[in-house]
């Protein structure tokens, strides 16, 4: 069998099976363009096979001690360790993003499965004793049963491990739905679940499409569903899930889109601020949902800034991900190519200053390969599609503003609240904007914030759909039920019928 002809399939109730559905597609290494396997479209009925091995599962794992459940992630994260290597050669032989990158991102997400190895401490209440009458009042925090992940292609490792490992740690079971672009990860993972003593049936993977989804959002059996992908989807499956209609409510979080931006200030230091754009900007390709794409240029720092950026952009090592040198890799398939490129056409149509073209960039040895050079807009206004929507490649859009006010009008004014950075030597300038600021998680001096694995992940606006940020406390909230108990013994309770509302005595 030829190594594109592999079929890349499911797994369910604990070990690997072949796909009946008769669908697949091609998984591309982007750096050659070239197909190198297949992967399986799951129909509903595969799809339902593994919700209902997860259903199986979901009673006995939910009963096991939260301590022997975290002896199972405990020896998940050494498996992890050993196969780190293994893992970020997958990224980046599937998605494409440089190696040194792909091994940053399964280190962001062992961290949460470091996290998740605490579930004894996180699923800790509160108890009051006698709070009157005799009345003890405490707190449980129990599981949901099945519950569901939709993950994208450019974190195949990072962002499941966002969502797996806290809900298996508070007793769950899990079907997870990766991205059909890079599904190989998911099966690894897998494997490694089921090495670490995970018993059959907690965590299942089933690969597929857009039916795969609406069949996880449609099943009375799931309990839960977390996505991480655009915001056209991501509001496609909080409405979804919110029509579901006789059966219990799905609780959704769908992490959306982004448009983030980074604000200079003329105080700044500015070398610190220029190796920040280049590298939020143009790291993974832009393929990050909290890449930077805006710098917000305020006041006289702007030209200043566009001469240290132009030779930057220019200079950048793009090559095939398994380069040592490279610094910047190929974007994830031939249609996204096509797709950065026609903002790029719509930027410079609008009036933007194109001083860097990224269109048309080629790798000697590599001609097929998905690659987009750096690019790099001036005089970017709000109003141009290319401010207003998320590229998700390496397009940095350049914004002049007068003043701190006038920057955080215009970030706040935009309709994504992903994330934010702010480059100042000012203590009260990093407190006014962090302070008034309308966006999820905010960097002073931080390119990108991303939050540490016990806080939480999130944005604003459509940005976020759904109560809940992930991953942190409040995954654990999300993964479980609150329920509160209040009890009293016979020997307590006086005679006769009580006609009041009930209080503390």
């Amino acid at each position: 069998m030829k190594p594109a002809d592999a079929l890349i399939s499911h797994y369910i109730n604990g070990q690997t099976v072949a796909s009946r559905s008769g669908r697949s597609q091609p998984v591309t290494n982007p750096a050659t363009g070239e197909a190198i396997a297949q992967v399986a479209l799951a129909a509903a009925d595969e799809v339902n096979a593994a919700v209902a091995a997860a259903a199986a599962a979901a009673p006995a794992w939910a009963e096991t001690a939260p301590l022997k459940r975290a002896r199972v992630l405990h020896k998940f994260k050494e498996l992890i360790e050993k196969h780190h290597d293994d893992l970020a050669a997958a990224i980046t032989r599937e998605h494409g993003k440089v190696f040194s990158d792909a091994k940053g991102e399964v280190v962001r997400g062992l961290e949460i499965v470091e996290f998740a190895c605490g579930i004894p401490q996180l699923l800790k209440t509160q108890f009051t004793d006698n709070i009157g009458g005799g009345i003890d009042n405490w707190q449980l925090r129990q599981p949901l049963g099945v519950t569901a992940g939709i993950t994208p292609f450019n974190f195949p490792v990072m962002v499941p491990l966002w969502m797996a490992p806290v809900a298996i740690g508070c007793g769950n079971t899990f079907v997870l739905k990766p991205s059909e672009r890079d599904p190989s990860p998911s099966l690894m993972l897998a494997e490694m679940l089921h090495d670490a003593g995970l018993p059959d049936g907690v965590f299942n993977v089933v690969q597929g499409d857009k039916l795969a989804v609406d069949t996880l959002l449609q099943h009375p059996d799931v309990k839960a569903v977390s996505f991480v992908g655009s915001t056209p989807i991501a509001e496609y499956i909080y409405h979804e899930g919110a029509r579901r209609k006789g059966v219990y409510p799905l609780r959704v979080q769908a992490l959306g889109g982004a448009k983030n931006h980074l604000v200079v200030m003329p105080d700044a230091d500015l070398d610190q601020a220029v190796d920040a754009l280049i590298g939020a900007a143009y790291g993974s390709a832009g393929e990050r949902c909290m890449a930077i794409s805006v710098a917000v240029a305020v006041g006289s720092v702007a030209d200043e800034l566009i001469e240290r950026l132009k030779p930057r952009v220019k200079a950048l090592k793009i090559r095939n991900g398994m380069d040592p040198e490279a610094e910047m890799g190929p974007v994830v398939t031939a249609a996204h190519k096509a797709k950065i490129e026609s903002y790029i056409d719509q930027g410079v149509q609008a009036g933007a200053k194109l001083l860097v073209d990224g269109r048309g960039y080629t790798v000697p040895g590599h001609e097929q390969g998905f690659f987009v050079g750096g690019t790099l807009f001036d005089d970017v206004q709000p109003q141009m599609t290319i401010y207003r929507e998320e590229i998700f490649g390496p397009v940095l859009c350049v914004v002049r503003v007068p003043d701190l006010a006038a920057a955080i009008k215009l970030i706040n004014a935009h309709e994504f609240g992903n994330g934010v950075s702010l480059f100042t030597s000012d203590g009260n300038t990093a407190r006014e904007f962090s302070r008034r600021i309308e966006v999820g998680m905010v960097g002073v001096n931080v390119p990108i914030p991303v939050p540490m694995a016990w806080h939480s992940f999130g944005g604003w606006k459509r940005s976020l759909f759904g109560d809940a940020h992930v991953y942190g406390e409040e995954g654990v909230r999300f993964y479980t039920r609150y329920k509160s108990i209040m009890q009293r013994w016979p020997e307590s309770i006086a005679k006769g019928a009580e006609f009041t509302m009930p209080v503390a005595k």
